[in-house]
């Protein structure tokens, strides 16, 4: 946790949410999960109220790529979810709602999350709980301003065409009455930003929505402006053509069927140990709506590297994104950070075959004192259906080894122009999202 002294109040409210609630995550075999059970003829997970999510497989084919077809358990939820945060102007300053979060899959229990954050199912009380707070203001159409509303994909590799709705919403008026409940707590920008650079504590909802505010009201919104290299039609040309040019096929297949997987009673894994596990949790969490449930969980087996290389073109800051296609994405490929992997799953190839600049971000993060990193901070993806998933986000200046030239999956970009994409949903991945929260909000 961050020592920064400007944050000592910060962490002695959120050190207060923590003792405030008794949480307790315990790993329990799939096959003893309430609530869920395993299809008996094809092995899918699925929940007794057919509502939330289930698991089951897929069978993917890329023509052209380096591994042209495989097979893997997927997530499928598809219903959209609310991950709104909620604005208002204290003495002229914009501020954020936020809340202190525990999620199961979380590796510290406790993080930042939106004002709201909820599937269907949660908000529509399928599970009988409480009642989301602050939800109205999100979906009541006139009790807000919107700043941002738009329906953005989540991780293409283990979801299925899985979107929640990101909404930003301004209080009516500057002094209207919004009761703050205990878990909940305002934000300056520039509190958020130093709490951007704090791992495992800006939970990835909160991150994905803060995008939408990155070219605007955050503490480094400069590095949005300046001259781009290419046009806005130019970059949607490139990507509707890789969109087009290399069709994903996929189909829902059995659990059972996932070729080079293991389903047992006690997980599903990968034959050889890499990419991710289902496994089984029960949860007692007292600061839910529901204090106790069971679930299954998504464990990916190693911590990823995501960056975006930086550079100066005609003295405007560009970071170079590539078209990337994942199993699950909507509609093939979304713009994506220059590097997304997990290097252990590549520990088995050969290195004609390691991500593409993957080996440079690495050299100029073992080498802080270069200043070419901007950024280098850890963040957990999504608790509430993934366990310990954590990646390194970084951002880092391109040196004389990359060259100007981009390769037809990649692309200089400026981040006022991803801001200006992001608009619209659907045509950035939520790693590239939470890597332009980063470039607006962290100093």
């Amino acid at each position: 946790m961050s020592t920064d002294p400007d944050l000592a109040e910060f962490h002695r409210w959120f050190e207060e949410r923590r003792a405030a609630h008794a949480y307790r995550v315990t790993r329990v075999p799939l096959a003893k999960l309430d609530g869920w059970s395993a299809d008996p003829e094809t092995g899918d997970l699925r929940h007794r109220s057919g509502r939330f999510f289930g698991v089951h497989g897929l069978d993917v084919r890329v023509p052209g790529r380096a591994v042209e077809e495989w097979r893997q358990p997927v997530i499928s939820q598809p219903e959209h979810g609310v991950l709104g945060i909620l604005v208002r102007d204290f003495d002229g300053v914009p501020h954020c709602l936020l809340q202190a979060k525990m999620e199961p899959g979380n590796v510290n229990a406790l993080q930042l999350s939106p004002t709201v954050q909820a599937t269907r199912s949660n908000y529509t009380r399928v599970h009988r709980g409480r009642a989301v707070p602050y939800l109205d203001l999100f979906t009541t159409l006139g009790r807000g301003r919107p700043l941002a509303d738009a329906l953005q994909s989540e991780q293409g590799a283990w979801f299925l065409a899985k979107r929640n709705r990101n909404i930003v919403v301004r209080t009516v008026r500057d002094d209207e009455d919004v009761p703050v409940l205990d878990d909940f707590r305002w934000f300056g920008m520039d509190e958020i930003g130093r709490l951007l650079a704090v791992d495992d504590l800006v939970n990835m909802d909160t991150r994905t929505v803060l995008s939408h505010l990155a070219d605007t009201a955050a503490p480094a919104a400069a590095r949005f402006r300046g001259r781009p290299l290419h046009t806005l039609p130019e970059l949607l040309n490139w990507l509707v053509h890789h969109r087009t040019a290399e069709p994903t096929e996929r189909r829902r297949i059995p659990l059972r069927e996932t070729t080079g997987w293991r389903v047992t009673d006690d997980e599903v894994c990968h034959e050889e140990g890499r990419y991710f596990r289902i496994i089984g949790v029960d949860v007692r969490a007292g600061s839910r709506e529901v204090a106790s449930w069971s679930q299954p969980l998504l464990a990916p087996c190693g911590q990823g590297v995501v960056a975006f290389l930086v550079r100066d073109i005609g003295g405007t800051p560009h970071v170079l994104v590539r078209a990337r296609a994942e199993a699950g994405t909507l509609d093939t490929a979304e713009i994506g950070p220059t590097v997304q992997c997990v290097p252990a799953n590549y520990a088995h190839l050969p290195e004609d075959r390691r991500p593409r600049h993957l080996d440079t971000v690495l050299a100029a993060a073992s080498e802080p004192s270069s200043g070419r990193v901007l950024f280098d901070v850890v963040h957990s993806e999504e608790g509430g259906r993934f366990h310990h998933a954590r990646n390194r986000y970084l951002a880092v200046r391109a040196g004389d080894d990359v060259p100007l030239e981009e390769g037809d999956g990649y692309r200089w970009a400026t981040c006022g122009q991803l801001a200006e994409l992001n608009r619209y949903g659907g045509l950035l991945n939520v790693e590239a999202r939470t890597l332009l929260a980063c470039m607006g909000f962290i100093p």
